[in-house]
């Protein structure tokens, strides 16, 4: 897939709902305005949150996400607050999602600086896999 099928998928609403969830949570935007400036609110409800309680409510995850940077094609900055009563879970996080040509297509990365010390390193990194791996499987043929 080239680049800028690549970064519609990032930045189309139906296209992110559907893969950015990852394994065993769904997804719904309350608000969406993908421009730089713009914001949407993210709700990402668990399956079966016994194993992870949510950050905002015991089955979901609510994020409030500014964008900070748009090049198309290239990169997408955004910062992002969880709504959560416990402050393991405040500050703002910013997560950089950059897309490179390679010969047999596209490379999406991720970076994420400023986490909340609530989200474990472990949890997070196989939630961005996950999504990674959605992302995949949305785009091939």
């Amino acid at each position: 897939m080239d680049r800028a099928t690549a970064f519609a998928a990032l930045t189309n609403p139906d296209a992110l709902a559907a893969w950015l969830p990852p394994a065993g949570m769904s997804g719904r935007f309350e608000r969406f305005d993908m421009r730089e400036g713009g914001s949407y609110r993210l709700v990402l409800t668990y399956g079966d949150a016994s194993d992870a309680p949510g950050k905002t409510s015991a089955d979901e995850d609510v994020s409030e996400v500014r964008i900070a940077r748009i090049v198309p094609g290239e990169r997408i900055v955004q910062d992002i607050d969880f709504e959560s009563d416990d402050p393991a879970f405040r500050g703002t996080m910013r997560m950089e999602w950059s897309m490179h040509s390679v010969d047999e297509g596209t490379i999406v990365e991720i970076v994420a600086r400023n986490v909340p010390p609530g989200v474990r390193a472990r949890d997070h990194a196989e939630g961005l896999t996950s999504s990674l791996a959605n992302l995949s499987a949305h785009l091939e043929p």
